[in-house]
């Protein structure tokens, strides 16, 4: 049984339910969990006829680069993170478009149906698409202007 106070008064709530109150990252099992998930998903992205040629073009350091994106993860989902990174402005001179969003996203979706629990698996898929529509927008908004001047 997990002690507790609501409105001062106490009251005790299941050990089910006072798990269910941990953050993401914890739920998926914070560093080694991300790197794990991270690990499968780019291993995948790395070989994918569309993004594989872009990821493998642009990143020579992928232990690097999992381990930065690991902070960017930590980050937005509870965790502790050291991540200062400037993620969408890598995005925007890359020469990606909306199938290679989809690809992505695909691929996102796949790994976390894969490798984490179905509760978990939702809320990492929700974030990632927020993200991908947002840089979408960012990536196809900077090509209109890039294309008016």
């Amino acid at each position: 049984m997990y002690l507790g106070y609501i409105f001062g008064a106490l009251y005790y709530q299941p050990v089910e339910q006072a798990n269910q109150q941990q953050c993401l990252y914890e739920r998926i099992g914070g560093r080694d969990g991300l790197a794990f998930l991270l690990r499968h998903f780019y291993a995948d992205v790395r070989q994918h006829a569309l993004l594989g040629p872009i990821f493998n073009r642009k990143i020579d350091d992928w232990p690097g680069h999992l381990q930065k994106i690991g902070s960017f993860w930590a980050r937005l989902t509870g965790g502790p993170s050291g991540y200062s990174g400037q993620m969408p402005a890598k995005h925007l001179r890359l020469g990606i478009d909306g199938q290679h969003f989809s690809a992505w996203l695909q691929l996102w979706d796949f790994n976390c149906c894969r490798h984490l629990p179905q509760t978990e698996a939702e809320e990492m898929i929700c974030l990632a698409h927020d993200i991908g529509k947002r840089l979408k927008n960012m990536v196809l908004e900077e090509s209109l202007v890039d294309s008016l001047a």
